[in-house]
């Protein structure tokens, strides 16, 4: 069963910066698309940037010139590089991927559990 495992979410101060991970548990044949989604309490989730396997990302307006994603195709990971971080940017951010387990069966959508940024003074 494929877990897609995420980290380096937390609290940060206004202006500050985190950088989240996500990478797959578990043996898989090749990941396409991948990207970041937050919810906000109250809210419903929303796109935050996605990249595809050759590095052509989209992003959210209201975290470009901000956020950046990226990948690392060899380590099936992709990252999310946040900067001058706001607290309307406070959500619990999820990674999400298509990922194709085994060459015969084509790929499915797979999230992950979230993890917690808080921007807050």
């Amino acid at each position: 069963q494929v877990q897609l495992v995420e980290s380096g979410g937390g609290l940060v101060q206004p202006g500050g910066s985190l950088r989240l991970s996500c990478a797959p548990s578990g043996s898989i044949f090749s990941i396409y698309n991948m990207g970041w989604y937050r919810q906000a309490p109250g809210k419903q989730r929303e796109l935050v940037a996605t990249i595809t396997r050759d590095h052509s990302a989209n992003y959210a307006d209201s975290v470009k010139g901000r956020f950046t994603i990226s990948r690392d195709n060899a380590k099936n990971t992709v990252y999310l590089q946040m900067n001058s971080l706001k607290p309307e940017d406070t959500a619990v951010y999820y990674c999400n991927a298509a990922v194709q387990v085994v060459s015969w069966i084509p790929s499915k959508s797979y999230w992950g559990q979230g993890t917690q940024v808080t921007v807050s003074s």
